[in-house]
């Protein structure tokens, strides 16, 4: 259920939740009276209006609320999240609850708090009375029952919201169901017109306007010294798909942020190791070194079983961290040798990062601590200096107990960097679920200092983005058959060799360059593992299975490449000037599943501003499937495009479902494929 508030002083809104999450799916009760939406003279008169004028006059902006529903569009389950301002002047929720709005003012003048609840509507019982459904009627019926107001009922509010709805171009015909659900139906017409405006315009006109500038993004964070694993995968992709979501946004500034672990006690081991093996420090490099996994546990064998190795280690330390020359030349090449393993991840993904480790905010530490230590939330507790929150009874830990810094002390001086200094306005920082608390626990000592509003959802603010684990099919871990995590590099280089296999088996492959071919399996053997994972809700754990995510059926990533290849191939093969029929063609929606399509095209604006405002990817991911779905099955399946009269039209449907296709593969970082 989406809810469109006005921007206007807050009153008491128990009754409109507890209406709202009982309106949360349209009865299935069938209207006794349909009411078609044309007005008496002198109402059209005064508020006959274009669309465009309307939206002008209507002048109110509207902060979005998501509860915790089950999408229309999608079938997805969203998670509650706190209000967010945003401009989605494109979306048909927003345009048809501006419409609502005016006609909820003259319905209920003396209810100034009534905000239009508007949702698509959903088949119940093999029925479906409309596109989109107002179910105002019975909340406002439960506020003004018993006042001299002229209404016996929910219906006859529903009658009256109907009646009072402006004309609109954009409204074919409107009805009144059951207990007052106002159903609209949607003009043919205006939704041919507004899909062929984005053909014209570019799918950049349906992006909405986020109300911040700055933005941060902090995910994927491996360990330096750390082969990359599959424990990593969730952060980077789901990292990378939020980071894409903002900037379509049109926010000003995403930075991708790579808070890699370069710091820290194990750099003596891992140093003092190095000089053993390598005295010369001119012999060190990513070959010399070898696996990087395996450097790392030789150095942790000889650091747990040598005690003078283990000497020699934390003396290491002590020399780095006071910035020795050698010591600090040899933690700069472990560093550089780890970068060159992760770039190789980073190249197969085609996820861009900043890299600022762990490393870079030592120098702000002291400051940030004395600013805490001033403001009194830094306390003594059993030798360690600590920070207590509310609602927590363990601590923050700032200093351990022998005067050492940890992974806590070097969040609460980057969160201060990156406040102050890079003048964020919204952080995002994306870990598996169980760091939430340790998260929570930092947001709320800033609270408490006074460096982030009180307001959770007031800017400059901070969110955790927690996602499940990545299990094998023993439910456990995804791990090798040696028991070894798997490192990410061979787990896509796996799943690129078996689309490879699958290609070459393909007939139509045998005319395919060698770097088509590559190419190819590139493109769906990664897009299959990050599509299998961002089609999850990223609260949960799934279970990793080559053999589902490469299936060419279902909702997996290889069967929408192959439905965009599809598309491809008919608009190639209609011989016509994609670009010309842009220009010049004409798309008219007769045929109930030309409808179906161009409706469904309509609704990307609404539903990308759900996932972006959840930060939900699989939201995205259930469109998609269902926009693959409505065009394969049901659009090409009873509608001939080629040599057809209408094909012009049908060309520019498949070509608008084409770039709706691609901007979501965009958006999840999959590379599109245009033959197969």
């Amino acid at each position: 259920m989406v809810v469109f508030r006005l921007k206007k002083k807050k009153k008491k809104k128990k009754k409109v939740e507890d209406v709202r999450v009982r309106m949360l799916k349209p009865q299935s009760v069938h209207p006794s009276a349909s009411t078609t939406l044309w007005f008496r003279s002198a109402l059209a008169s005064s508020l006959s209006l274009s669309l465009s004028h309307l939206l002008k006059v209507a002048s109110r902006r509207f902060a979005l609320s998501v509860t915790k529903t089950q999408s229309p569009v999608t079938n997805t389950q969203s998670t509650f999240t706190p209000a967010i301002e945003i401009d989605n002047p494109a979306s048909v929720k927003r345009q048809l609850a501006q419409l609502f709005d005016i006609s909820l003012r003259a319905t209920v003048p003396d209810e100034t708090d009534v905000v239009p609840l508007v949702d698509a509507c959903t088949v119940k019982g093999g029925v479906k009375f409309g596109d989109y459904q107002c179910n105002n009627a019975m909340g406002i019926w439960s506020k003004i029952k018993g006042k001299q107001t002229g209404f016996r009922g929910p219906p006859a509010i529903g009658q009256a919201i109907a009646n009072n709805l402006p004309a609109s171009e954009m409204i074919d015909s409107c009805s009144v169901a059951g207990p007052g659900f106002v159903n609209v139906v949607l003009s043919k017409k205006w939704i041919a017109q507004s899909v062929q405006r984005m053909l014209v315009d570019g799918i950049d006109a349906w992006a909405p306007q986020l109300p911040v500038k700055r933005v941060l993004v902090d995910f994927s964070s491996p360990n330096i010294a750390k082969e990359m694993h599959v424990g990593h995968l969730r952060s980077t992709i789901i990292g990378d798909t939020l980071a894409r979501m903002f900037e379509f946004s049109h926010v000003e500034c995403v930075i991708r942020r790579n808070h890699v672990g370069d710091w820290g006690t194990q750099f003596g081991m891992l140093i003092a190791y190095l000089f053993e093996n390598f005295p010369n420090p001119e012999d060190v490099s990513v070959a010399a070194i070898g696996d990087l996994q395996a450097f790392y546990k030789a150095s942790k064998v000889r650091f747990d079983s040598d005690p003078e190795f283990k000497l020699r280690a934390q003396q290491a330390v002590v020399q780095l961290q006071s910035g020795e020359t050698a010591y600090r030349k040899a933690w700069k090449q472990i560093c550089d040798v780890s970068r060159a393993e992760f770039d190789k991840v980073y190249q197969r993904l085609g996820v861009q990062l900043e890299e600022m480790g762990e490393s870079f905010y030592n120098p702000y530490i002291p400051g940030v601590l004395d600013k805490l230590g001033n403001l009194g939330l830094i306390e003594e507790s059993d030798g360690a200096r600590v920070i207590f929150v509310e609602g927590v009874n363990i601590p923050l830990i700032a200093v351990k107990r022998d005067g050492g810094y940890n992974y806590s002390t070097t969040d609460l001086a980057s969160l201060w960097y990156r406040l102050n200094e890079e003048k964020l306005e919204w952080i995002v920082y994306v870990t598996d679920i169980g760091q939430q608390q340790h998260f929570d626990m930092l947001f709320k000592a800033f609270r408490r200092a006074g460096w982030l509003p009180r307001d959770e959802n007031a800017f400059p603010k901070c969110t955790h983005i927690g996602f499940g684990l990545v299990l094998g099919e023993d439910g456990k871990r995804f791990r090798s058959r040696s028991s070894e995590v798997v490192r990410l590099v061979d787990l896509l280089d796996e799943a690129k060799r078996r689309c490879k296999t699958s290609i070459l088996e393909r007939d139509a492959a045998k005319d395919w360059s060698e770097e088509e071919i590559e190419k190819t399996s590139e493109a769906i053997g990664y897009g299959a593992v990050k599509y299998a994972d961002l089609k999850i809700n990223r609260l949960t754990n799934y279970t990793f299975n080559f053999d589902q995510m490469l299936n060419d059926k279902g909702n997996t990533a290889v069967y929408l490449l192959y439905a965009h290849a599809r598309i491809c191939s008919i608009i190639r093969k209609s011989g016509r000037d994609i670009e010309e029929i842009r220009r010049n063609g004409k798309i008219v929606l007769d045929h109930e599943e030309e409808r179906a399509l161009g409706l469904h095209l309509l609704q990307f604006p609404e539903v990308f501003e759900e996932a972006c405002t959840n930060l939900l990817p699989n939201v995205l991911c259930e469109y998609l499937y269902n926009l693959a779905e409505i065009f394969t099955k049901k659009f090409y399946a009873n509608c001939q495009v080629v040599g057809s009269p209408e094909e012009t039209s049908r060309l520019l449907l498949c070509e608008a479902t084409a770039t709706v296709m691609r901007q979501c593969f965009y958006l999840l970082g999959i590379e599109p494929v245009y033959k197969i």
